[in-house]
This record gives structure tokens, sequence and C-alpha cells, in this order.
């Protein structure tokens, strides 16, 4: 008989990217969702001297066909499968699912080897034999636990424990002095295969202690675990010390780094948004500075009216060109500044100081050497028409009239 192959027996080998729940695929065969209820036990599997077995009944095999039809509830098949389980990892518990879902009704044993057994054919173990039970018993698909189980399986064994199908991946496992320890249940057609999964067993886990051993050393040193205990020497220990304080002094220089990269970044961001807001405010003041004092701005057309109204207010008025000479105005008299009294001419000399002074003013302002302030404080506005002109004489009046006992003229 040929070794049983199912579509049920899917590879077990891990990928990345998968993104089933624990890491599980699509060719686990596990549905996307199921009902939240407990499918595990409440209590740790038995072990087989624990469990009665009627031995009124025979042992009968059923055979591959009847399995997979599914036998009756009181007669599951005996599926078993026996190992190390050395730092019980994921790769035993698949290995133990797929043995539970070879048929439709499975129970499962599993035997555990001892320590005598496997420091003898394998090597030194990590755990002992009762922490290996232990664990082996606390995983979901196990029904009973085989202590100190065989290391090569005989008739006297399969028959003691009605045995059906013995399940084990299909590697030949070399070991005792034979090739495959499995070929005699393979010639039975017992054997029953399942797939490992790639990239976890014990002895990678092992390698990478070792591998990692001063970060694994100075970890339990950290967490309180003495130098003796770790078989670690005295100036191991110390140089493990030192290690873990460079260690931290390195994590407190990157954290500082990383802080003072994010302040930067942050002042970066505010000066970009500073940048811009000073730009935008920049326009809007070179606009209005070029609005009010630009070539054509509004202080030029200011300063041109202030101008023109300047110079009309200390321009002499013109009399007009019909009236007789004698009968002018004389033009606003020009105080000169902090000065109570107004120098003493006559007519004629005061009418020429008078344009004299017109025109100086009028240089000043088209060469803009007098500023506006000076100017208002030397120019006196002109005097009315009537006081420009003084009393006139009366006819057969006094024509002393307007004059001071000294000969001054009193405006």
């Amino acid at each position: 008989m040929e070794p049983p192959t199912s579509s049920r027996l899917n590879s077990r080998k891990r990928r990345k990217d998968g993104s089933g729940p624990n890491g599980a695929t699509e060719l686990d065969g596990i549905p996307p969702k199921m009902s939240r209820r407990s499918l595990g036990l409440r209590e740790p599997a038995p072990f087989s001297d624990e469990v009665e077995i009627d031995y009124s009944k025979p042992y009968i095999r059923v055979t591959y066909e009847e399995a997979m039809r599914g036998t009756p509830v009181d007669r599951p098949v005996r599926v078993y499968a026996d190992g190390i389980f050395d730092l019980f990892h994921s790769g035993h518990a698949r290995a133990l699912m797929q043995a539970k879902n070879l048929f439709p009704n499975t129970y499962l044993i599993v035997g555990v080897c001892s320590d005598e057994l496997t420091h003898n054919f394998k090597g030194f173990t990590v755990m002992n034999e009762n922490e290996r039970y232990d664990a082996v018993q606390h995983c979901r698909y196990v029904d009973e636990v085989v202590r100190n189980a065989p290391w090569t399986l005989t008739p006297e064994f399969l028959a003691e424990h009605r045995i059906d199908f013995v399940a084990h991946d299909d590697i030949p496992y070399s070991s005792a002095g034979s090739d495959d320890v499995y070929k005699h249940i393979k010639e039975a057609g017992m054997f029953a295969p399942t797939q490992r999964t790639e990239g976890i067993s014990t002895s990678d886990i092992i390698t990478r202690i070792v591998r990692d051993y001063d970060v694994y050393a100075r970890r339990n040193l950290q967490r309180g675990y003495t130098a003796k205990e770790l078989n670690v020497s005295f100036i191991n220990e110390k140089k493990y010390h030192l290690q873990e304080r460079v260690d931290k002094v390195k994590k407190r220089v990157k954290d500082v780094e990383e802080k003072s990269k994010e302040f930067v970044q942050k002042v970066e961001e505010k000066s970009i948004d500073l940048i811009q807001k000073w730009e935008e405010k920049s326009r809007e003041f070179i606009g209005n500075f070029l609005e009010m004092f630009g070539p054509e701005g509004a202080l030029k057309h200011m300063l041109k009216e202030g101008k023109g109204r300047m110079l009309q207010a200390i321009s002499p008025k013109q009399s007009p060109s019909s009236s007789p000479t004698h009968d002018r105005s004389p033009s606003p008299s020009f105080r000169w500044p902090f000065s109570t009294k107004t120098p003493p001419s006559s007519p004629a000399n005061r009418s020429r100081n008078e344009s004299a002074v017109t025109y100086d003013i009028r240089a000043h302002l088209e060469t803009g050497e007098l500023g506006l302030h000076v100017l208002l404080s030397q120019v006196q506005p002109g005097l009315p028409e009537e006081d420009a002109q003084g009393p006139q004489p009366k006819e057969g009046g006094d024509t002393n009239q307007g004059v001071d006992p000294e000969g001054h003229a009193l405006f």
C-alpha cells in the first residue's frame, strides 16, 4: 500500500507575505473566519498511563479508505506522532495540527522521548523531559501524551496503543544505525506524511542564541542573573557592563540627535512661514511707499500744490494797467525774522527791497534750499488793501498822518 496522499495535506511552508491569523496562509487549509466558540480543551492532554483502554475488544486497524470516509464516533482513527519537542515552537504545533486533521475523526497520540534516549541518540537538550512533556500536553491538538516514547517503533508498541497511522515528515530520519527509522512503517502502509515548517526549528533557535551569545548574556545580566549562573567570567562580566553603559550613552545621543533634527525642521518650517508672510507684507509696504513717495506719488502732487500756493502768497499783487502810477498799492511788507521793527526806508527804496526779497524767496523755493517752515517764519502775509495803501490824506487835511514824530511810516 502506497503512502496516503490527500489534498488536506497542504504545504506548511511559511510565506513572508502571509496575511492570515498567526501567520497562516491559504495553503494551511484554515477557514478565514471561525465562530466564537472554544475549539480547544479546558484541561491539558492526559498521559497514556492515565487513560484506560478496553483491551477486551480486538485491535483491528482501519484502512486509509475507511479513515478518509469517516469512522464512527466511538471508533476514531488513532494517529501517532513522536518527537523530542525541545524548545516547543510553532513548527511543532503546525506538524501536530496536520496530524490531527489527517482524517475526519482523529484521535492524536503524541510520544515524547526521554532525556536519556535523546542525549544518547541526538544530543543535549535545552529543556528537560518534564518541561517537554508539559509543553506538548498544553498543545490544543493533542489528545494523549506518551512519556518515555521509544526511539524506534516496534509492532508491540503499535499494538499496545492500538495505532492506525504514524504521522511524520517524509524526509528520511537517519538515527540509531538506520538510514530511516520510519522505513518499516512506510513499508507497512501506516505512514501519513506531514510537511515541515521552513525557517523555524529547535536547531535554528539554538543557533541564534549561540550566534548572539554576548547580546543574550548582557540581557540576562541586566535582568538580574549572576555571572556564575550564566557561566560568565569576571572580565567578561565587566566588559558586558561597560558595553551596556556605552549603548545607553549612544541611545541618548541618538535620541538627542533625533530631537535636534525635529527642532531644526520645525524652525525651518516656521522660518519659511515668516519669510512668506514678510514677502507678502513687504510687497504691500513697497506699493504703499511708491504710491506716496514715488515719481508720480501723492507727496509730489502735495508739494507742487503747496509750492504753488506759497508762490502765490508771497508774490506782490499786480495793479491794474490802467490805474495811475501814484495810485498803485504797495506790495506787502517783509519783516526779517526775530525783528520787531521794520527798517526805515523811503517809499522808493522799500519798493526795491520788497522786489529783491520776493526774488530771493522764489530762488530759494526753486533750489529747495529753504524748508517750508523757514519760509513761513520769514514771510509776513500781505496786509489788506486798505492798510497796504495806508490812510489817504484828506483834502486840506494833515499830510503828516501815518508818520511818527521821528518821521517813520507807521505802516
